[in-house]
């Protein structure tokens, strides 16, 4: 007989990969030992080689089915002498190798045994097993054993800890293991934090009387508290949005079912799959014939399409169960800040906007939201929006550390996510919001305090993006210093080209890509604000190819939230277009806004995302906004109505004369789509004209340069239209490739920030 030693890494903990394990190595009459430790899962048993091939060939293919594998290996080692075959505890690791396990949604069996009479977990609100449940939001430390999780503090009674030592049981080493008499206990309180009711039937009832009856329970969830309502009813969702400070930007919906889902949307195998899957993020749907039993326009207003997701925790299977139809399901936050997930700051954070608190004694350590996620319409193209609850933190496209350096990226300052490459494993962070409020910015500190301590490393590079004045820069700053660590600045939209250069492979590519990256702003090399960028990538060197022409940058952060302002930029010096936008402004500050432009004394700015908010203003869509990328949104949908609804597409556009020498004339865009207004032509038609022009520019530019590989990257590619229309009419010439694994908004930009530096070799001091 000979010993073996078989080596798992990937997402292998806290997905049951031992205890399968065990099951197989039990079949085959195996003896031997399968354990933890800091660098994945280790198999060490004796057999025969012909034995021991296809036991290693079994264990890949009959994995557990939420496992990712990245790594494997067998190697013959010395003689070692076991009896029988052993589940050990965790051992000891000097280093960290290991992808850290998100939390899964409720699985079928579970979800079956909390309504099952003869099963003992009945409405048990905190059932899991080995396939299910939370593991990110609270573990303490690694490898993931119970003792480093918050579950520690719940001991198992004799039926849970049988389960737990039972190889039959599918709850064999469950490290989230729990039941009535031993785990985690239910409170519904009232706004002073007096109990009403502690038994869970009666605190299920109480909850459903109370949506019933309008009223907004905040429920304590996996990583976060989320604020809830009838989703039928107008005036509690007008309330909530009054309460909340969030007029306009749409709530997210959570049914009881896939079927009421099916009969009141239009649905996609792949849209239902990924509502089903582990992750059960929010998926983006268009009406049925713009009906649902919901009050569709309270919930989102003016938009065609609604977030929609099933109940992923055994709590919200039994409320939804019992009140049979769709509530709002919001994350508990007054409008921009960060997500509450600390039971204290329920009562002074949130105080005032909800009317009942559901919560328990389970700690969340680590906040999460609720991943979103659409699909365009024609193509089915998948468009992560957030990536955030069942997808975080681990990274699963393809990375290297050839310098084995510890390496933090910081990401931006909106839409935050931060990166750490560590050994031969890159973490991206769930999403953290916008660091412009200080509930974000602590919680990004707090965030990236506990990565360092789970993974037990230090950064000796710390990677931080070009703008000086972005919240992530400024602390990244502070960590080099605290650190001794080497930091590198790193443009903003090099980053987003860089991000989907490397999900693809293709920075060890020969041939030329093009990058289109469309965004909001971002702090260029040469002083202003980018975002209609056209780079090239070409021999690890990254080159500012073309970009929208400038126009002024001014106001500050008043341009973004003020489409008017875009469209008074857009329209400056072309008579025709100023008067159409003249009365959306006061008399003095036109009289103000036309003295700065004149004196010229501003930065410029070649965004994309402002040109989207100037023509949606032109339109008469909206000339403020409530959220970022609403005027976008809004203008999007006019224009999918056109799709939807002729039968024959006017494929006119507006920029065929452009030479595309230098930049890209957005004035000839502005001109024609003025000219579309004067003529009376179908708000919708010049929406869609306006999204058919952009891929005519790439269309163009792509040809005139002989490029066939074309990336897209940036928020303007959340857009289902936009990137449904660049594939239709560019994929039979072109290569186009989209993010997958990430989000095309800024959240990518520390997975780009670590390519555009490992590729690049430039350290650009700061």
């Amino acid at each position: 007989m000979n010993t073996w030693h078989i080596h798992i890494q990937g997402r292998v903990q806290g997905v049951g990969f031992r205890p399968n394990i065990y099951r197989l190595a039990s079949k085959k009459q195996l003896n031997g030992v399968v354990y933890n430790d800091l660098n994945g899962v280790h198999i060490k048993f004796t057999a025969k080689k012909e034995t021991a091939i296809p036991f290693y060939k079994t264990v890949l293919s009959d994995a557990p089915s939420l496992a990712k594998i990245t790594k494997h290996s067998i190697l013959e080692i010395d003689n070692q002498i076991y009896e029988g075959f052993q589940i050990l505890q965790n051992q000891e690791a000097k280093t960290t190798a290991l992808m850290l396990t998100p939390d899964f949604a409720l699985c079928e069996n579970c979800r079956a045994e909390v309504l099952s009479h003869d099963n003992r977990r009945l409405l048990y609100p905190f059932i899991t097993c080995t396939s299910c449940g939370p593991r990110f939001s609270l573990i303490n430390g690694l490898p993931f054993e119970r003792e480093f999780t918050v579950m520690d503090e719940f001991k198992m009674c004799v039926t849970c800890k049988e389960e737990y030592t039972n190889p039959e049981n599918r709850r064999y080493h469950s490290q989230t293991n729990s039941c009535t008499t031993c785990g985690i206990k239910l409170s519904l309180k009232d706004p002073q934090g007096e109990e009403i009711v502690n038994d869970t039937k009666e605190i299920i009832n109480k909850v459903v009387d109370f949506w019933h009856e309008g009223k907004i329970v905040v429920i304590k969830g996996i990583g976060g508290y989320l604020l809830t309502c009838d989703a039928t009813n107008s005036k509690v969702i007008n309330t909530l949005r009054k309460r909340k400070q969030r007029p306009s930007k749409p709530f997210a919906c959570m049914y009881p079912n896939i079927e009421l889902i099916q009969q009141e949307f239009q649905t996609d195998p792949s849209e239902i799959k990924m509502l089903l899957g582990e992750v059960a993020p929010i998926v983006l749907f268009k009406l049925k014939n713009n009906q649902a039993n919901i009050a569709e326009h309270e919930v989102a207003p003016n938009l065609d399409q609604i977030g929609v997701m099933l109940p992923y925790t055994p709590l919200y299977e039994l409320l939804m169960q019992s009140f049979g139809k769709p509530i709002i399901a919001t994350s508990g936050n007054i409008s921009n800040a960060s997500i509450v997930f600390e039971d204290d700051k329920v009562f002074s954070e949130l105080s005032g906007i909800w009317d009942y608190v559901l919560t328990n004694d389970r700690e969340i350590v680590t906040s999460q939201d609720d991943s979103v996620v659409r699909f365009s319409q024609l193509k089915k193209q998948r468009i992560l929006i957030r990536r955030s609850r069942g997808l975080s933190p681990n990274y699963f496209g393809p990375v290297s550390n050839e310098r084995e350096e510890v390496i933090l990226a910081m990401g931006a300052s909106q839409k935050s996510v931060f990166g750490v490459l560590y050994k031969e494993l890159f973490y991206l962070s769930q999403y953290l919001g916008n660091l412009v409020y200080f509930e974000s910015a602590e919680n990004y500190k707090r965030t990236i305090d506990h990565f360092m301590n789970l993974l037990n490393c230090r950064p000796n590079v710390i990677l931080v993006d070009k703008h000086p004045n972005y919240h992530s820069t400024e602390y990244g700053k502070y960590l080099t210093d605290e650190y001794g660590a080497k930091l590198v600045s790193i443009q903003h939209h090099f980053a987003h080209f860089a991000s989907v250069l490397s999900e693809h492979s293709l920075l060890t590519k020969p041939e030329k890509v093009l990058g289109i990256i469309w965004d909001g702003t971002g702090f260029g090399n040469d002083g202003n604000n980018w975002g209609g960028e056209f780079l090239t990538y070409e021999n690890s060197t990254f080159t500012r190819l073309l970009h929208l022409s400038y126009v002024p940058s001014i106001l500050g952060d008043k341009m973004s939230l003020e489409p008017r302002i875009s469209a008074l930029v857009h329209c400056w010096k072309n008579d025709t277009a100023t008067e159409m936008i003249r009365g959306k402004f006061t008399e003095q500050e036109w009289l103000l806004y036309q003295k700065t432009l004149n004196k010229g004394q501003f930065l410029k700015t070649s965004s994309m995302g402002r040109l989207f908010d100037a023509v949606a203003c032109l339109l008469g869509i909206m000339d403020v906004q409530t959220y970022e990328g609403e005027a976008a949104l809004k203008l999007e949908s006019l224009a999918q109505t056109y799709v939807d609804q002729s039968e024959i597409i006017d494929e006119t556009y507006y920029v065929s004369k452009i030479s595309y020498i230098e930049n890209l004339p957005t004035g000839d865009i502005i001109i024609g789509v003025v000219k579309d207004l004067k003529s009376g032509m179908d708000l919708n038609q010049i929406a869609f004209k306006f999204h058919y022009s952009l891929v005519k520019i790439v269309d163009k530019i792509a040809r005139l340069k002989s490029i066939k590989k074309v990336t897209f990257s940036g928020g303007v590619f959340q857009n289902a239209l936009l990137v449904d229309l660049m594939q239709l009419h560019l994929e039979p010439n072109f290569q186009l490739y989209f993010h997958e694994e990430v989000s095309p908004n800024d959240e990518n930009i520390a997975l780009g920030q670590l390519a555009f530096y490992q590729t690049t070799n430039k350290d650009e001091i700061s």
